[in-house]
């Protein structure tokens, strides 16, 4: 056993020199690619397929020069750490959504311009002259930005809906955006009030305040509900934890605090999924109640079970 055992180790040893001949040459290290992210966000509801596309995202410094406009410095920066966010920059996302009904395909807003929003919408597998109907939540630059340019229309095909309300506040306002953007469309857009459907299955819910015409949208299919809610919530944290903290785009504070509350407790009672317009991308998901305010619970894989 002595002599195999050596003579083993002698085979092995000799046996090492072709073994590192015949290894691969060294490969230099693969590129860093940067961070990315999908741009699309595809799931069925009942009957209806619903995408959220990312038209755009940036990084915005001085958070509390947006939200918490009411509470000391230290308190915001408190929340934030509890949160595991920084105090001092946030992730803005633009998210406009496309549902198709099987017999209409709906863009909801159209983000900052017409390149990202077409970009997005491509790399879902839609072209613009697809879309039936744009539906216009509210009229800030971010949600009718990609609606025009040059004077061009960027969904051809499409017929228009937007709030009453919201169109007769931007009317006598001199707007840049809404001249440009809107009041070319007029005559082409359906306006509504709350309660109005946009489509078979897509009912508007008054959300005022954020703007004083500002809609969500009530999507309903196969016993299946869903809220598209723009921009009644506008982070997952400072907006929901704390309701009640004033947002710098709120039109009237007071009222865009009410609706929030309004909203966010009849999605937890339901437990319906929403969409937000900038919430962390795919942008989907629960509300729960928690103390004085409520929680985010980013959708998982409940939506591919539907």
């Amino acid at each position: 056993m002595t002599d195999m055992t050596r003579r083993h180790a002698l085979l092995a040893g000799a046996a090492l020199p072709l073994c590192a001949a015949a290894a691969p040459p060294a490969r230099a290290a693969a590129p860093m690619m940067g961070p990315a992210r999908p741009p699309f966000n595809r799931f069925v509801l009942g009957g209806f397929e619903v995408t959220t596309i990312l038209a755009g995202s940036r990084t915005v410094p001085d958070p509390q020069t947006i939200f918490g406009l009411n509470v000391e410095p230290e308190r915001f920066a408190a929340v934030s750490q509890e949160a595991m966010i920084p105090a001092d920059r946030a992730q803005f996302f633009f998210t406009p959504t496309v549902v198709n009904t099987g017999s209409e395909l709906i863009l909801f807003d159209t983000g900052l311009a017409p390149q990202g929003t077409v970009a997005a919408l491509e790399a879902a597998g839609y072209t613009p002259d697809q879309i039936d109907t744009v539906v216009i939540t509210h009229m800030h630059g971010d949600h009718i930005g990609g609606l025009m340019e040059d004077g061009a229309e960027t969904f051809a095909n499409a017929r228009y809906v937007t709030g009453a309300v919201e169109f007769d506040a931007w009317d006598m306002s001199g707007d840049e955006g809404f001249e440009a953007k809107m009041r070319p469309l007029a005559d082409k857009t359906r306006f509504l009030e709350d309660g109005g459907e946009a489509a078979p299955g897509v009912t508007a819910v008054a959300a005022f305040g954020h703007t004083p015409g500002h809609m969500a949208y009530r999507l309903e299919s196969q016993g299946k509900a869903l809220l598209i809610g723009a921009d009644f919530a506008n982070h997952y944290v400072w907006s929901l934890a704390h309701p009640d903290w004033e947002v710098r785009y709120d039109r009237d504070k007071a009222a865009a605090a009410a609706t929030r509350r309004r909203l966010l407790d009849m999605l937890a009672a339901e437990r319906m999924p929403f969409i937000g317009y900038h919430m962390p991308f795919p942008a989907l998901g629960f509300v729960e109640s928690l103390d004085d305010g409520y929680r985010y619970v980013p959708a998982s894989y409940q939506m591919m079970l539907d």
